[in-house]
């Protein structure tokens, strides 16, 4: 007689081996333009040290990557956003 997944208590969480479909959040929320003075927006893209997230992390499309990070670069040139973060989050 063998148990089954509900009767077997785990001692870590069952979830960890099952990964979630990434998608677009600028697709899926119809975001259309992506604003550089927006600073609370832009440092969900953003590391602790500053660096851009890549797409595989974040599950961006190709199009809206590549407008966060030249929204980033403004934001940074005009000082909104340091270029160097030091415990940014």
């Amino acid at each position: 007689m063998a148990a089954s997944r509900e009767d077997v208590k785990f001692l870590s969480n069952p979830k960890i081996g099952l990964n979630r479909k990434k998608y677009c959040r600028f697709r899926k929320f119809g975001i259309k333009y992506i604003d550089y003075k927006d600073t609370e927006f832009l440092t969900q893209f953003i590391n602790e040290q500053g660096k851009l997230l890549p797409r595989r992390i974040t599950g961006n499309s190709l199009k809206y990557q590549r407008r966060v990070s030249t929204a980033v670069k403004r934001a940074r040139h005009l000082g909104f956003l340091p270029f160097i973060g030091d415990m940014l989050k």
